[in-house]
């Protein structure tokens, strides 16, 4: 994911310390059951599509924003299927944070899978049972879309 100039300006004044970020991650079904996944151009690994808002935006805007941008699909949000805080990630410059996640299911109502911006080296529709390797993080997420569950989210006891 390409860094929005708005923490570009963060980081001018903040320098390398920890920054917590929103993100949302959109996991795209088609008419047929597949998942729509990119293939990151900074790191190779495939994932469903992620963001990190604009300042304003809604989460599920941006999700929609971001799929069309990412991968050339137009998609509907449905619901919030999981709520998470990721681990804290340090890149190659320094620069640290933590993203607050929000994972949407959305289905696919239009457009054309294909690498539509530089963020990816190549996107696709996948068979749920026929994913690329994957984190588990990335896999976790396309469970709770699948499932009729509520949103998921994760509590620390305080006992």
């Amino acid at each position: 994911m390409a860094t929005p100039d708005f923490i570009r300006e963060i980081r001018a004044t903040a320098g390398h310390q920890l920054l917590w970020l929103p993100g949302v991650s959109a996991v795209v079904f088609d008419d047929e059951g597949r998942v729509l996944l990119g293939q990151r151009a900074d790191n190779h690994q495939w994932t469903v599509i992620t963001a990190i808002p604009e300042p304003g935006e809604q989460p599920a805007d941006c999700a929609v924003r971001e799929v069309y941008e990412e991968a050339g699909v137009h998609c509907v949000p449905e619901r919030v299927v999981m709520v998470r805080s990721g681990r804290q990630v340090e890149y190659p410059n320094g620069d640290r944070c933590q993203f607050m996640d929000i994972t949407f299911r959305c289905r696919a109502v239009g457009g054309e899978a294909r690498v539509n911006d530089d963020e990816s080296v190549e996107v696709g529709w996948f068979e749920v049972d026929a994913l690329p390797v994957m984190h588990e993080r990335q896999l976790f997420r396309i469970k709770q879309a699948l499932s009729d569950e509520p949103t998921w989210f994760e509590t620390t006891s305080l006992e």
